[in-house]
């Protein structure tokens, strides 16, 4: 007996660091065999791990382009092919449409909390300067994040990536274990009241773009009821060998 409860109190303690270990839902690295074979195409990609959609709106266009050029981004693939970036263009015209243009992720965390999102930046010299991070509960509505959760991202150098940008959420009711979350990440005025080129020489331009890369959403993996059972039968069993 004493060897079957100390069995199972070590599967236990195994599944408890499974279960409460940070991981990764979903990440888009946007890597293909070519600039036009990514897997889901420039409007759609597809994830390529977890589960989840992308999708431009606001009239904002995109492509496909090297990931590794100007300092690369963090994906550890270091040739493209097949190291891709997606590439978003067509911004809205200068003093017009303030956060009305972008991308848009659609990830369920159910069973999961403790939301963070994180992704890699380039920017054109000309693109918006200014990135705001909005998230919704319900696939509809987008809310500001607010500063302290990440939510406004200066972008401060044009042809550089910005590396290991992270929106942390896991403060915001609603976020966690929710079938609808979803967040985008939207051009956005500058202090000035218009938008700023990233790279302060240039001026601002609707053909600017911003390169996306490694975007990557972590949590907290929520134990099942049965999980929790388990490990509680296996604590209560160790303590009575003992």
């Amino acid at each position: 007996m004493r060897a079957i409860a100390l069995i199972v109190a070590a599967s236990a303690s195994s599944l408890a660091l499974a279960d409460f270990n940070p991981g990764t839902l979903t990440q888009w690295d946007f890597n293909g065999s070519s600039a036009t074979t990514v897997p889901g195409g420039t409007g759609t990609p597809m994830a390529s791990f977890g589960a989840g959609s992308a999708s431009l709106f606001g009239g904002v266009t995109a492509s496909f382009a090297s990931g590794i050029v100007d300092g690369g981004s963090s994906d550890p693939v270091n040739t493209s092919p097949p190291n891709y970036a997606w590439n978003i263009t067509t911004f809205p015209a200068q003093g017009a449409g303030d956060q009305t243009r972008g991308v848009q992720f659609n990830v369920s965390t159910v069973g999961w909390d403790k939301i963070v999102v994180n992704w890699d930046q380039r920017n054109s010299n000309t693109a918006s300067r200014f990135v705001k991070f909005l998230y919704s509960l319900d696939g509809v509505s987008f809310t500001d994040a607010g500063l302290a959760s990440g939510g406004i991202f200066d972008i401060s150098a044009g042809i550089t990536w910005f590396n290991g940008l992270s929106a942390n959420l896991s403060a915001i009711a609603g976020v966690a274990n929710n079938a609808n979350f979803a967040f985008r990440m939207v051009s956005t005025f500058g202090p000035t009241g218009a938008y700023m080129p990233s790279n302060p020489t240039s001026t601002y331009g609707t053909s600017g773009t911003w390169r996306l890369d490694m975007v990557t959403i972590n949590g907290n993996f929520i134990p099942a009821p049965g999980a929790l059972a388990l490990l509680g039968l296996a604590g209560f069993a160790a303590r009575r060998r003992r």
